[in-house]
């Protein structure tokens, strides 16, 4: 009898518990109703949450009866909000539709913290390009949009030459800010310089780019310096169907790309896409001075071209974990700029395989990428040592043979000797990374802790690295970061930090603190991150032109005595103060000031040998690592002492209705140089000049934009003002007539020689951009770009041309016959 009572007891305990707890489940989609698998739904109070399954359907249990704000989230789209009613005994059903964000303050963004979060809610100045930006602007070059974003430095070298630049020091080399791809860096093995329009993915295939401002180098590890730019692409899952789009434009533009994306059942999906472009460049021509005469550049060929093509296929082993392989090339041909001159870029491939696994709690990630050029070659090196040939009477073929790799000196009226003044550059190089993470949330805790290896295996044959054998080097880091949420308060702390380690630099520790507030609608915040940059093989190993430019992995000793000790890693400390938010129903701020302590920062290529010239090379005399090499003249890296710079950056957007609203950015840069350390002298005449550790960034920039969408029509123009300022890098100079030292005597003269290349003065200026399209249906689009539409003379970067107005026209075809239906929730 006893043990019938307790039975019955426990039975009247379990049904009075589960009356007590009710149910939510549910079906998310996207505004056309295709099922958004991986989408989050969360009862913040009770910090309990869910993602979707495979067809969009989520099951919260065991709640308590009560009322609850329940949010839906999905990164790319605006986050929903919901008061839900929940029974004990009983299930409801909540289903969300989701749009795509219309509001900067509804966006989700992942690359901040590497997992999803509300904007308002990242301790960071955070810029998205979103999937609705890409798709409505009808250009094959994408890199355009980011001259429309918040202290972002745009430069355009002509027409498939954009680059970006963030708070400062920017460079014809200019490895600064590091660049990611669905987690695989984006940058060349060698160089560290982002690949650009070596990337092997498609403009159709991205779903948003994520611009960070400032130190990153906690999470992604060194060369996330002044900023990071993660490239995310679309989940075949969210984005079903094929796409068909061909381009044209002036400068004999032509595109044609497709993608696909299908999924097969609950557990395998796939896309592939594929692209090729074609055109002219700008009818420019640098100036390459062989004594006192010019000479135009030897055999330029100002026609570029590319192709990429790639393929995904995701594994679902469960409903809350995916497991993806990619592969993706691309093969390049046409100009590209550096601080020594013009190369000839020569079918340069880009090849890259990933493997990663995603779920809840685990992230694991591994990749090899490899690169491949062998008839690439450096214009400026190539017209000088034709010239020294066709000068002393050699025939033209033989000149033309000889120049890629040789440079005559006369000895005497009739004899001479050929030296090694290779312009061939050639590349084989390898990347292999790796990395494992772990995140969970315990209540307001949250914890992030991951694992980077990466090993970079250099091989340029002999022509641009002292790297008989190859050069491989190692590094490891180590992370972790921890955040502490009070939702009650609306306090926000985060504790993050890293060590890595390199091979050639031992350990550095990397940390990021930083405080967040929200108070109503918006979010304060003050943070603290560094940043480092390691010097690149290129940097330390560097050999072109028969020792002209020399790396500086091991320092030099000059003839009368100097010792230039070798380059170390540069370190930078930021400090920040910021805010974003609502600062009313239609108009949203993103702003914020900062101050940067930088240590050993890396020079741009200096002149080691102008007071003497170098006689060792670490304990190596110069004749005999570079043979013919007299060590007179020898461009190298440099490690500057301490220099501070700060800034501030200011973004508005005001929503005058759902169709139509107006941006507004502002940013300021300036910087404070010690010129009583004499770490500072950068050309090492015992002087520190302004000039020595050059800013290349302009003082203030500003622009001003207006997007329109209704119905069918969509439309943006932007007017972007960059003030004149001054750009020395390597051999090319950008400059105002100025006297460098004070001597009375202009040094750096407006349109005229200055040293190696042709000075056409000082970058900057204002632009107009614009861009329009109409839907004729869902499937068919026409889409119209024109940059620089008023046909403003500006130039943007060194050893560039003018910028002519540029049309495109884009005709798109787009089919859902794959599209899935939404089920049944009932």
């Amino acid at each position: 009898m006893k043990k019938l009572l307790l039975l019955l007891t426990l039975m009247g305990s379990f049904v009075a518990s589960s009356q007590e707890t009710g149910t939510i489940k549910g079906l998310i989609t996207d505004s056309n109703g295709l099922p958004l698998s991986g989408a989050t739904v969360s009862i913040k109070i009770l910090m309990k949450g869910t993602t979707t399954n495979f067809d969009g359907l989520y099951t919260l249990e065991n709640i308590e009866a009560g009322t609850y704000d329940v949010s839906v989230s999905y990164i790319g789209f605006a986050m929903a909000n919901y008061s839900v009613l929940v029974t004990g005994g009983s299930t409801t059903t909540l289903n969300a539709s989701l749009d795509e964000s219309s509001s900067i303050l509804d966006e989700i963004v992942l690359t901040a913290n590497k997992q999803p979060q509300k904007i308002t809610d990242v301790p960071a100045t955070v810029n998205v390009i979103s999937a609705r930006d890409i798709e409505e602007f009808p250009s094959f070059n994408i890199g355009e949009l980011a001259a429309r974003q918040k202290g972002v430095d745009f430069v355009r070298s002509g027409v498939l030459g954009t680059g970006i630049n963030i708070r400062g020091f920017n460079s014809a080399f200019n490895s600064k800010n590091l660049q990611v791809t669905d987690d695989r860096l984006s940058t060349l093995i060698a160089t560290g310089l982002p690949m650009g329009s070596f990337s092997t993915v498609t403009k159709d295939d991205i779903a948003r780019v994520e611009i960070l401002l400032g130190p990153n180098g906690t999470l992604y590890g060194p060369n996330a310096h002044n900023g990071l730019v993660s490239t995310i692409t679309k989940n075949p899952r969210q984005s079903e169907g094929t796409t068909f789009a061909i381009g044209a434009g002036n400068q004999n533009v032509v595109t044609a790309r497709l993608r696909h994306a299908q999924v097969i059942d609950d557990k395998f999906s796939y896309k592939f896409h594929f692209e090729r472009s074609q055109g002219t460049e700008f009818d420019y021509v640098d100036s390459v001075y062989v004594g006192t005469n010019s000479y135009t550049e030897l055999d330029l060929d100002r026609d570029f071209e590319a192709e990429k093509y790639g393929a995904n296929i995701f594994f679902k082993p469960t409903a809350g974990s995916e497991l993806s392989a990619y592969y993706g090339h691309s093969t390049n041909s046409n100009i590209g700029i550096t601080n020594a001159g013009r190369n000839q870029i020569k079918d340069w491939t880009i090849d890259e395989l990933q493997l990663k696994f995603v779920s809840k709690n685990f992230f694991a990630n591994t990749y090899y990428t490899w690169s491949n050029t062998e008839d690439t070659y450096a214009i400026n090196q190539r017209t000088q040592n034709y010239v020294s040939f066709i000068q002393n009477g050699f025939s033209e073929e033989e000149a033309r043979e000889r120049s890629f790799t040789e440079q005559w000196f006369p000895t005497g009226p009739d004899t001479g000797i050929a030296l090694q003044r290779g312009a061939l550059f050639k590349d084989d190089s390898r990347r292999f990374n790796a990395e494992g993470q772990y995140n969970n949330r315990w209540n307001e805790f949250y914890l992030t802790l991951g694992a980077q290896y990466q090993l970079d295996m250099a091989d340029s044959k002999g022509t641009y690295l002292l790297d008989q054998g190859g050069i491989d080097i190692g590094q490891t880091g180590v992370y972790t970061q921890l955040e502490y949420k009070l939702e009650d308060s609306g306090w926000g702390f985060l504790l993050g930090g890293r060590i890595d380690n390199h091979d050639l630099y031992g350990n550095n520790f990397i940390p990021k603190l930083a405080v967040t507030k929200k108070i109503n609608d918006g979010t304060f915040r003050l943070t603290y991150g560094k940043g480092i940059a390691v010097p690149s093989i290129l940097n330390l190993k560097g050999n072109l032109f028969g020792g002209l430019v020399l790396g500086n992995g091991e320092g030099f000793t000059l003839a009368n005595g100097t010792v230039i000790p070798r380059l170390q890693v540069e370190t930078i400390n930021s400090y920040e103060i910021g805010y974003k938010g609502k600062l009313s129903d239609k108009l949203f701020v993103d702003t914020n000031a900062y101050y940067n302590q930088s240590d050993n920062f890396i020079s741009p290529l200096v002149n080691v040998a102008a007071g003497s010239p170098v006689e060792l090379v670490g304990n190596t005399p110069i004749g005999e690592l570079v043979p013919g090499s007299n060590g007179a003249f020898v461009l190298s890296y440099l490690n500057f002492g301490s220099v501070d710079t700060y800034g501030v950056d200011v973004g508005l957007n005001y929503y005058f209705n759902d169709n139509f609203r107006a941006v507004f950015n502002y940013s300021y840069f300036g910087r404070s140089l010690d010129k009583n350390d004499l770490n500072n002298d950068g050309n090492l005449d015992g002087q520190v000049l302004e000039s020595e550790l050059p800013i290349n960034t302009p003082n203030n920039k500003f622009s001003l934009g207006f997007h329109y969408a209704k119905s069918k029509f969509y439309g943006a123009m932007y007017g972007r003002f960059v003030q004149k300022y001054d750009f020395f890098s390597g051999i090319n100079v950008a400059a105002e007539t100025q006297d460098l030292d004070g001597d009375g005597v202009n040094e750096i003269v407006e349109n005229a020689r200055v040293g190696r290349t042709w000075n056409y003065g000082q970058l900057g200026g204002f632009t107009v951009d614009a861009n329009a399209g109409y839907n004729f249906s869902e499937s068919l689009s026409l889409g119209l770009s024109i940059t620089n539409l008023f046909n403003a003379e500006i130039r943007e970067f060194v050893a560039s041309p003018v910028i002519s107005p540029l049309v495109s026209f884009e005709l798109k075809y787009k089919t859902n016959f794959f599209k899935r239906k939404a089920s049944n929730v009932n």
